[in-house]
């Protein structure tokens, strides 16, 4: 699943809604009156005054620039083309459309490359170790942006965190958690440095609620028009995140403690969402997927094959249930992965995902709530057929299925009935119900309801029963 953190190398950036900073304020037509000594003095003290506060000391000087709106752009252009090839691009975009997060056709780079240009305030580079602030943000602002964004290059100076991101760089769901512990320690830092002189701190706050971080989304155009996907996957490091750090500035004690997040970072979203079991070291559970090489033909070319995790799982039930029920139904999530297939290029994409729930019952439970998503996700589809904890459908790009056995479902979409049967099969599930509309039983029943016509010696070869061996044929129209 795309992360649009990951679109960027240097992940450690601000947004303006994220922090509260007045965002959407018409560009001034001249930079602010501030020169160049004096925004790198202002960087300078408030580099020291972070140093203090995190109890991460200076390790080497840092390179401060300002930069137009134009140079941002021209920066993230150059990140993004660097940071992913256009296979992996496209992959990104065809998943995000068959989990139905954002429309087919939609222009999702171009998209996210306004989105960042109009949310962007300040940034960190770890690659080039050069932060730099946009010069349309006032003087009164800069400081608390500096805040922030000094905050990454300390961490990085001491922990090295591109290289601690992309040592998860092949787990999308991971990588967020991470991105969330750069960013929601950067964001509770900036808080911690408004507060400095009040003699009062983050940890002093009851429960952070990450809604008072956040601007007036209205006033950001380019945020309010983007599906839900891009909003809330944008601002979830700096949300949760912050609610993150938080609990765990309080359970060890302050920042100083804080920083062996980075010899044991969480492992998921849901870590994140759930601070209590990152204390508790409640992990998911690995999760493997058929062997979908065998089972798919030739024709098939895998694009992805990735973690989606409880944020991802509960955005796929959101866009279709709403939040309220998305939350329960995610809340149960113990492990998951999915892959992405193509059936030649430009052609028909499948989608399989197997997923751990925390429970049987929290298994029927997703099976209910996933079975209506994946209806409204496929507006036009036929042949429905539902059994206990079964469920299929027809449509144009394939067929539809979920199934669930115990704490585990299984789901694919874009494929055949054997496909999945075959991949039932391989995971050491029982034998799933039988369709009734497989040629075999439809000749059986054919010739059971005109038996008056045909010898009994056809009926014998005809299926898994006949008549004269007294299987139960019947059962099979009757299920």
């Amino acid at each position: 699943m795309l992360r649009n953190q990951k679109l960027l190398v240097p992940i450690c950036l601000i947004l303006l809604t994220a922090i509260g900073v007045c965002a959407q304020k018409e560009k001034p037509a001249e930079p602010p009156d501030q020169s160049v000594a004096e925004f790198s003095q202002a960087a300078d003290e408030v580099l020291a005054d972070m140093s203090k506060l995190l109890s991460l000391p200076v390790v080497k000087p840092l390179k401060k620039t300002v930069r137009s709106r134009e140079e941002i752009r021209e920066y993230l252009v150059r990140s993004m083309r660097e940071d992913k090839d256009d296979a992996k691009r496209d992959a990104d975009r065809k998943t995000l459309e068959v989990l139905g997060l954002i429309p087919k056709g939609y222009p999702l780079e171009q998209k996210l490359l306004s989105l960042l240009t109009e949310q962007i305030a300040g940034l960190y580079d770890p690659k080039s170790r050069e932060f730099f602030i946009a010069d349309w943000t006032s003087p009164a602002d800069q400081r608390m942006i500096m805040a922030h964004e000094l905050t990454h290059a300390l961490q990085d100076q001491h922990f090295n965190v591109e290289k601690w991101v992309d040592t998860v760089k092949r787990n999308d769901d991971a990588g967020l958690a991470r991105t969330a512990v750069l960013e929601g320690s950067a964001t509770v830092a900036m808080l911690d440095y408004l507060l400095r002189n009040t003699g009062k701190s983050s940890r002093d706050i009851g429960d952070l609620d990450p809604s008072l971080l956040m601007g007036d989304a209205s006033e950001s155009p380019e945020l309010a028009d983007a599906p839900q996907i891009l909003r809330d996957e944008m601002l979830f490091p700096y949300l949760p995140g912050a609610t993150f750090t938080q609990r765990l500035l309080k359970a060890w004690g302050g920042w100083a403690a804080l920083h062996k997040v980075f010899e044991n970072p969480p492992v998921s979203t849901q870590q994140i969402l759930h601070p209590d079991l990152y204390l508790r070291g409640v992990v998911p559970a690995p999760v493997a997927l058929p062997p979908l090489g065998k089972i798919l033909s030739r024709e098939w070319k895998k694009l992805d094959e990735n973690v989606l995790g409880e944020f991802g799982v509960n955005e796929t039930l959101k866009q279709f249930l709403g939040k309220e029920r998305a939350d329960s139904l995610a809340a149960p999530w113990a492990g998951d992965r999915y892959a992405v297939f193509e059936k030649g290029r430009g052609g028909r994409i499948a989608l399989v995902m197997r997923l751990n729930l925390s429970t049987d019952a929290d298994a029927a439970r997703f099976f209910g709530g996933y079975s209506e998503v994946l209806e409204r996700k496929r507006k036009e589809h036929a042949e429905l057929l539902r059994r206990p904890n079964f469920f299929s459908f027809d449509t144009p790009e394939g067929g539809v299925f979920l199934r669930c056995f115990r704490d585990e479902c299984l789901t694919a979409e874009g494929i055949t009935r054997a496909s999945f049967d075959a991949m039932t099969a391989a995971i050491g599930w029982p034998a799933g119900p039988t369709d009734p509309r497989q040629p075999a039983n439809k000749v059986v029943t054919a010739k059971i309801r005109h038996s008056h016509d045909q010898p009994t010696a056809a009926l014998k070869s005809v299926g898994p029963c006949s008549i004269s061996n007294e299987k139960p044929c019947a059962s099979l129209y009757a299920e």
